[in-house]
């Protein structure tokens, strides 16, 4: 064996060995489930790197070249050389764009475990080749049959050697040897074209419709003259009765040694469909900012006194939805995302009565107190982490049962990712440049392309839905502006507001996994590099940023409106809250827009007056607010009102009406309208009725009157608005990924964990008596555990112990003896990097390390 072959490392652990820990660091890092828990040593973690749950998640995360990679080494020689996948990768008459890339993915590939070994030997992690290399069961996605050897396994050696004498080989003297001369032949080009030369009429395009795939075709009992030449030869093999295959090797013989029939080495471009001034993208996206606090605000505003009931599967009904929807004047998915949206911010939750209803969260009195760029960065920063998806609403759930809004089932942990990826796209492009949505999604299909179709259906992938709904959602909140990422909306991402061109990709060394397995990379061939999630700290500097930034942009509220003759008031923009709270109360909002209409009516009067308004308070509040002179018909309707107010009281006795005015009694009684109330006479000045008073309240407004509630003690009852409540309540938390990346801390101590831990596992150490196996702990007695760490202490020598801590667990460890005292040890442990003190009494036995 030579040098370098011995130098090879053997299996996936050995490679992983002999990672440095930045290496390790970045596989810990991409693929965070190796590290949940912390494996004990280097082979528990190539062991769990081998799992198939793991190997398919990390898979899943390859870009569309990556895979190819993958997949034309689930075809090639176990192991193959480099120059041999560039072959498959590249064709026989080479791809320069392909050669250039093809290092970063087989570097990518080593740095996710999934492939090691070096230039000379590149193996593909079992489980991998298991998902990926072609069978009857799951073609191969590169379109390729099983090789030569493959499909000849269950053939007789007379048949072999019948197809290699046809073929004009020499026989051979058992199958191992044919069937290698056979795979020789196939391989050899000049040696296969002179074969293909001599095929019949037909031969040919039999091969051609098989080539690309799927390579297996039928035939019947006696095959035309053709075919038959074919299967002579073994340029088809058969399978199974009637069925046939095209061998792996005659395909890339025809595909000109091309594993694939377009390699994508370069991600597509996402190009501009629109350029806008910045200016203008800002702009409209501010405004789009403040429409969508006003819907926010009006949604819960609407529900202030208990909202719709929750559903007892959870959510709101379809209908409660459409109600939502009309008061919104907007369309159902529309309302639906505007729900969710104050949901996830924490804004509305379920009150969690008996009778249990949606309403506001404490939380959103806090809201309403903040400027509004604080408020809308904070629904802004809710929407960019939440795994809820209002898209969804209306679809149907793996039990064909319909998701509703506030609902469950509403949560896809790729939201997030796919949201984040979609803005950095947009981030990447010239400011205010709109991109065209086709590109956006080609781009993210090929960064994702195993993120295929999910249990939600539909025509689109669940990935390509979730970036059709961000680039629509990103508009509505105002992060974008004509469709271009706004200013604001590139500093709540985290990066720079005036970015003009997106961030040069850094460099980053190829990772090694053993001696002279580095290649070159070309830095100029790879895709730019998706953005790391933000820390919360970040997260929150991103935030306040982008509030900074989106405040000059906002409208500045007014403190006053436009009353007109005809009972309407204009508001030529933002009102202040007080001002916009009274109105709300003393009219109704006919029309918004970039001015609201308000209208007064008796109704809205009144209600004012309920709420303990007097007539002199509302002249001089319109009077204070109003930059035209209060017209003469409101205040005569204002006057009217308060006149006809409270002369009418009504109380509980079952209810009751009574007035100083007897006549008017009398006018009630005799009217037809007030049947229902079934009203009599108790004395010249009450009226009592089998009503409920608030049913009797509203009876008599129907008929035309103003009457006041009373209350037992006989005083006016003033209604002031209710504003219902949740108890404190939490955001929902979005739902993650799987597990979450590691932090630096965490990291450091699982590398250095495993690290020690591999050492106690592959230490030599002295061996007595039956040798231990590999992962079985030493056992000792009790009196040979004393003895022998007794004699380290004097000698100063290292010892591999078994070791149980107090919930059981156990583990190995390689310590150095300081001293023994008391039923203790205290040593040096190479496992943690710190002196510990260990009961010996939980040491299940003790071995010295080898000599060398």
């Amino acid at each position: 064996m030579s040098p370098e072959a011995s130098s090879a490392p053997r299996s996936l652990a050995e490679a992983l060995r002999a990672r440095d820990d930045a290496s390790l660091g970045a596989l810990l890092r991409s693929r965070p489930d190796l590290i949940t828990p912390v494996p004990t040593d280097l082979t528990q973690l190539a062991t769990r790197a081998g799992t198939r749950a793991s190997v398919l998640r990390a898979l899943e995360r390859l870009d569309r070249f990556a895979l190819q990679t993958a997949e034309a080494l689930a075809v090639a020689p176990d192991p193959a050389s480099y120059d041999a996948l560039l072959g498959l990768m590249a064709g026989d008459a080479g791809d320069e764009a392909v050669a250039g890339a093809l290092p970063h993915a087989v570097a990518t590939l080593r740095e996710q475990a999934l492939v090691w070994g070096d230039d000379r030997r590149l193996r593909l992690v079992r489980t991998a080749r298991e998902l990926l290399a072609p069978s009857p069961q799951h073609p191969s996605p590169t379109g390729l049959g099983p090789s030569v050897q493959e499909a000849t396994s269950g053939m007789s050696p007379g048949r072999i050697q019948e197809i290699v004498t046809t073929a004009g080989l020499p026989s051979t003297h058992d199958s191992v040897s044919a069937v290698a001369a056979l795979t020789g032949l196939f391989t050899h080009r000049r040696k296969m074209a002179r074969l293909l030369a001599g095929a019949p009429e037909g031969g040919l395009e039999v091969l051609s419709r098989l080539v690309w795939g799927p390579p297996y075709g039928q035939v019947t009992p006696e095959p035309a003259a053709h075919l038959r030449w074919l299967l002579d030869r073994g340029l088809l093999l058969p399978t199974a009765p009637g069925t046939v295959v095209l061998p792996r090797e005659v395909a890339l013989h025809l595909r000109a040694g091309r594993a694939h029939r377009e390699p994508e080495p370069l991600p597509p471009v996402v190009e501009p469909a629109a350029t806008h001034g910045p200016q203008v993208v800002d702009a409209t996206a501010a405004g789009q900012a403040y429409t969508a606090l006003a819907t926010v605000e009006e949604l819960l505003k609407d529900w202030d006194e208990g909202g719709p009931a929750v559903l007892r599967a959870g959510g709101l009904s379809v209908r409660d939805l459409k109600r939502t929807a009309v008061a919104l004047d907007v369309s159902e998915p529309v309302a639906a995302f505007w729900v969710e949206l104050a949901y996830a911010a924490g804004l509305l939750a379920s009150d969690g009565e008996a009778d249990e209803r949606y309403a506001a969260t404490p939380a959103y009195d806090e809201w309403l107190e903040r400027p509004p760029a604080e408020r809308w960065s904070r629904l802004a920063e809710a929407w960019l982490w939440a795994t809820r998806t209002p898209g969804l609403v209306g679809g149907r759930d793996a039990k064909d049962r319909t998701l509703s809004a506030l609902g469950p089932g509403l949560d896809r942990s790729a939201a997030v990712e796919v949201r984040h990826r979609v803005l950095s796209l947009l981030a990447a492009l010239p400011r205010g440049g709109a991109p065209d949505a086709g590109s956006v999604l080609a781009r993210l299909r090929w960064e994702r392309p195993l993120r295929g179709p999910q249990r939600d259906g539909g025509e689109d992938d669940l990935r390509t839905r979730l970036a059709r709904w961000t680039l629509a959602e990103a508009e509505q909140l105002g992060v974008t502006g004509r469709g271009a990422l706004s200013a604001h909306g590139r500093a709540l991402l985290g990066g720079p507001a005036a970015a003009d061109a997106p961030a040069p990709v850094p460099a980053e060394a190829p990772v090694s996994s053993g001696p002279g397995d580095k290649l070159p990379v070309h830095h100029h061939h790879r895709p730019p590099a998706a953005r790391a999630p933000l820390s919360p700290a970040e997260q929150a500097l991103a935030t306040t940023a982008a509030a900074r930034l989106l405040a000059p942009l906002l409208p500045e509220p007014l403190d006053h409106v436009l009353l007109q003759a005809d009972l309407t008031a204009v508001a030529p923009g933002p009102l202040q809250r007080p001002l916009a709270d009274m109105l709300g109360v003393l009219a109704e909002v006919e029309s918004k827009g970039g001015a609201t209409v308000y209208r007064f009516t008796p109704a809205s009067v009144r209600r004012a007056l309920d709420a303990g308004r007097a007539a002199a308070d509302l002249h001089a509040f319109l009077g204070r607010h109003s930059r035209t002179p209060v017209p003469q018909p409101l205040a005569y309707l204002i006057d009217d009102v308060a006149r006809k107010h409270g002369h009418l009281r009504v109380g509980a006795a079952s209810a009751y009406v009574r007035c100083d005015d007897d006549t008017l009694l009398g006018e009630i009684l005799a009217d037809r309208r007030g049947a229902a109330l079934r009203l009599r006479r108790l004395a010249p000045t009450v009226l009592a009725s089998q009503s409920d008073p608030a049913a009797l309240l509203e009876g008599l407004r129907a008929m035309g009157y103003a009457p006041a509630a009373e209350s037992a003690e006989g005083d006016v009852v003033i209604t002031r608005a209710h504003a219902h409540r949740t108890p404190p309540r939490t955001a929902p938390e979005p739902v993650p990924d799987g597990p979450p990346p590691p932090d630096g801390t965490l990291l450091k101590a699982a590398i250095r964990a495993i690290r020690a831990g591999d050492m106690a596992a592959t230490t030599p150490r002295k061996t007595t008596g039956t040798p231990l196996t590999g992962g079985e702990l030493p056992r000792t007695s009790s009196a040979e555990t004393l003895a022998t760490v007794q004699a380290a202490v004097l000698t100063g020598e290292s010892l591999w112990i078994g070791y149980v801590n107090a919930e059981g667990t156990a583990s190995q460890r390689v310590i150095a003896p300081v001293r023994v005292e008391g039923g203790f040890v205290t040593a040096y442990d190479h496992t943690a990097d710190e002196v510990r003190t260990y009961p010996l009494h939980r040491i299940t036995g003790v071995a010295e390390l080898a000599d060398d």
